[in-house]
C-alpha cells in the first residue's frame, strides 16, 4: 500500500488554519459572538482531518480527544485544537514523520473534491480553493510519476518536490496533456496559490466553482 504524499495533509491543514484566521479576523473585537456553527465546523474538520492522518493513539490524536473532554467553553478548544493542527503541520513539513505507521495509508483518502464542493457550498470558498488545489497538485505527481518524470529536485539543502507549476510544464513537454489543459492548470494552482496565501478578494467563489467543475473534468480526461 503506498502512502500518501505528506504534502497532500500539509495542504488539508492549511484550509484548515486559513478557516480558522477568516473566523478570528470576522469576530476578533467580540469573539464571545462567534456563532457556535462555526466553531464546531472548525472543531469537526480539524478532528477529521487530524484521524485521517495519525494513528488514533498517536501523541495528535490523544491531545485533541483530551481537549474536547475538558469543561471549557467550545471557544477555547477550537482553539487548543488549532494548536494541535499547527504542530502537526509543522511536523510534517519538517519530515519529521516518515513511517507507515504515523502517515494514513492512501486506501482511507476521501474525496476530497467532494469536501471542497461541501464547503464551497456552505460559503467557505477559501479552504475549497486550497482543498481543490491540493487534488490538482496530487494528480499532477501522480501523473508525472506515470510518465517517468521525477517529482523531486535537488536542492542546496537536498532533494525536496519539484513545484506543481514545474511539474505542469514537464507533463506537457511530454504531450501528457494538451496546451489548453496546461494553461488551465497554471490558473488553477494560481488561484489555489491566491488562496493560500490569504490574497483572499483577488478571486470570487463563482471562479472557485469554474476552478472545481475544471479540475473535477481535468481528472476525469487525464487518469494517472
Amino acid at each position: 500500500m503506498a502512502v500518501v504524499d505528506p504534502k497532500v495533509f500539509i495542504k488539508q491543514l492549511d484550509a484548515i488554519l486559513v478557516s480558522y484566521a477568516q473566523l478570528k479576523a470576522r469576530y476578533n473585537i467580540d469573539r464571545l459572538r462567534t456563532p457556535s456553527s462555526d466553531v464546531q465546523r472548525i472543531i469537526t474538520q480539524s478532528r477529521a482531518t487530524i484521524m485521517r492522518i495519525v494513528r488514533i493513539d498517536s501523541p495528535y490524536a490523544k491531545q485533541v480527544d483530551d481537549i474536547l473532554s475538558r469543561s471549557v467553553w467550545d471557544l477555547y478548544k477550537m482553539d487548543n485544537i488549532i494548536g494541535v493542527v499547527e504542530a502537526l503541520k509543522y511536523d510534517l513539513e519538517a519530515d519529521y514523520m516518515q513511517t507507515e505507521e504515523e502517515l494514513i495509508h492512501g486506501e482511507l483518502f476521501s474525496d476530497f473534491l467532494d469536501m471542497a464542493s461541501y464547503l464551497l457550498e456552505e460559503g467557505y470558498k477559501d479552504p475549497a480553493a486550497v482543498i481543490c488545489g491540493s487534488s490538482l497538485e496530487g494528480h499532477l505527481r501522480q501523473l508525472s510519476k506515470k510518465l517517468g518524470i521525477e517529482i523531486m529536485v535537488e536542492t542546496s539543502s537536498g532533494h525536496k518536490p519539484k513545484r506543481a507549476e514545474s511539474l505542469n510544464m514537464e507533463i506537457y513537454k511530454a504531450s501528457g496533456y494538451s496546451v489548453l489543459d496546461s494553461k488551465n492548470v497554471t490558473a488553477w494552482l494560481d488561484l489555489r496559490n491566491k488562496a493560500s496565501h490569504g490574497h483572499f478578494n483577488e478571486y470570487t467563489a463563482d471562479q472557485v466553482r469554474i476552478m472545481l467543475a475544471g479540475v473535477r473534468d481535468f481528472i476525469a480526461r487525464n487518469p494517472a
